[in-house]
């Protein structure tokens, strides 16, 4: 069983940055994505960025060119570095793993039910 460990989260004023750790364990597929999603009060888990095991990236438009993910291989870390936050960055976040994955448009990046392996989840509150 695959086994995702987050933290980082916190609470940060607008123009702020918070850096997401999401410790991995147990996964042993050749190929995969790492994927962050989030989640506010009455909205669905949407995708932010996923990195595959060739490390190519894919991001939500959202949040590009302000938000960095990025993995440790040896240490079977990811990381999603968060600059210039933003009030409609709070929602909590959760890593997930998807096996035999190579990252590519949005829609086939985010499939949301390909990712068995999820987090806990962490709290991020961007306040203005």
């Amino acid at each position: 069983q695959v086994q995702l460990v987050e933290s980082g989260g916190g609470s940060v004023q607008s123009g702020g940055s918070l850096r997401l750790s999401c410790a991995v364990s147990g996964y042993t597929d050749g190929f995969y994505c790492l994927a962050w999603f989030r989640q506010s009060p009455g909205r669905e888990r949407r995708g932010v960025a996923a990195i595959d095991s060739a490390d190519t990236t894919t991001y939500a438009d959202s949040v590009k060119g302000r938000f960095t993910i990025s993995q440790d291989h040896a240490k079977n870390t990811l990381f999603l570095q968060m600059n210039n936050l933003k009030p409609e960055d709070t929602a909590r976040y959760y890593c997930a793993a998807r096996p035999k994955c190579y990252t590519g448009s949005y829609a086939y990046t985010f499939e949301r039910n390909k990712y068995s392996d999820w987090g806990q989840g962490t709290q991020v509150t961007v306040s203005s």
